[in-house]
């Protein structure tokens, strides 16, 4: 609560809300467009960069804005919302940093063209 209304009835509440769900749809599909490709034998590197980037970068910044929604109470171990961004952090790292996922998609479409 805050000023004596719960934090969801506040409107920037409620757009921060809608644009991380928004983020979190569109990595998805963008994961499940790569694992499609897979699937039929078509594995291709570029959408697999694609989603993992994106993905990886989404999670980042949807539990940072969950911490923000939380306040405080984001950083205390007590609440799952702190740990989910520890865990998110890392998956900009494993199996190919950003910069290394952009090269990828870069040199793909540079062939491409």
């Amino acid at each position: 609560e805050a000023f004596g209304k719960k934090i969801a009835e506040f409107q920037a509440i409620q757009h921060k809300l809608a644009d991380m769900a928004t983020k979190i749809e569109a990595a998805r599909l963008l994961t499940y467009r790569a694992a499609w490709l897979v699937d039929r034998g078509e594995a291709d590197p570029v959408a697999s960069s694609m989603a993992k980037a994106f993905a990886a970068r989404t999670a980042v910044e949807v539990t940072d804005e969950a911490i923000q929604v939380f306040g405080g109470y984001g950083y205390i171990a007590e609440y799952e919302v702190e740990r989910y961004y520890r865990d998110a952090k890392i998956t900009e790292l494993y199996e190919g940093t950003r910069e290394i996922q952009k090269n990828t998609i870069a040199r793909f479409l540079l062939r491409r063209a």
